[in-house]
């Protein structure tokens, strides 16, 4: 009789286990979803100028090679590889650039590369922007194993800057009669309106994690 509850806490163990799991792999894969649909987003229509197949190449690398870290981030690196085989040791230094390298910051700046590269298009970049940030923050997120109700608190932060940044893609939109003070009236509100929706916004998504080495913060005593 007593073998039946053991058997019990054993089985929801082993599905707690597996929904942590699947949640992380959840995380990754959104966060690829979206560094891929960024990259789309950016480069549609394609552009003939400016570096921009190099720009393309470059988001492309960073955000496959950000989901491959994050796919490896369980994997253990020992400290002392001095006597492993050769092709183990050239293994543990792919590891070691691939958790060092800023993918996503890299991925985030060639795909802004690539919406510079087109016209004027204020709601089309508004919408990137709002992508980006969730691009970053579904890294964070998978990263640090952190469930989406840490992000809670922050909201009210969060839904502030995209109604800031929906104002000032919406100024940007406005029609200027002509070159004159309204004209640059408009600039300087979509201007500051990015500005604010980017300070409100990025202290967030820049929030601490665990380290990229796949290991966890020390315990506080």
């Amino acid at each position: 009789m007593t073998g039946a509850p053991a058997v019990r806490t054993g089985a929801v163990r082993t599905f707690a286990v597996r929904i942590r799991a699947l949640r992380a792999w959840a995380s990754r894969g959104a966060a690829f979803l979206l560094g891929a649909g960024c990259v789309a987003w950016a480069t549609a229509p394609p552009v003939d100028r400016g570096y921009a197949h190099f720009a393309l190449f470059l988001a492309i690398l960073g955000v496959a090679a950000g989901a491959l870290r994050l796919a490896l981030a369980a994997v253990p690196v020992p400290e002392d590889n001095y006597l492993l085989p050769t092709p183990l040791r050239l293994w543990l230094r792919f590891l070691e650039v691939l958790r060092l390298v800023p993918w996503e910051e890299g991925a985030v700046i060639a795909i802004l590369w690539l919406e510079v590269l087109h016209p004027a298009r204020p709601w089309h970049t508004a919408v990137l922007g709002v992508a980006l940030i969730g691009y970053l923050l579904a890294t964070h997120l998978a990263e640090s194993g952190a469930s989406a109700e840490t992000l809670r608190p922050q909201v009210r932060v969060l839904a502030v800057g995209a109604g800031l940044l929906a104002l000032g893609a919406g100024a940007g939109m406005v029609p200027a009669v002509g070159p004159g003070a309204g004209s640059t009236l408009l600039r300087v509100v979509a201007a500051a309106a990015l500005i604010a929706a980017a300070g409100l916004v990025l202290p967030y998504v820049a929030a601490p994690g665990p380290p990229r080495g796949g290991g966890r913060w020390p315990e506080r005593r």
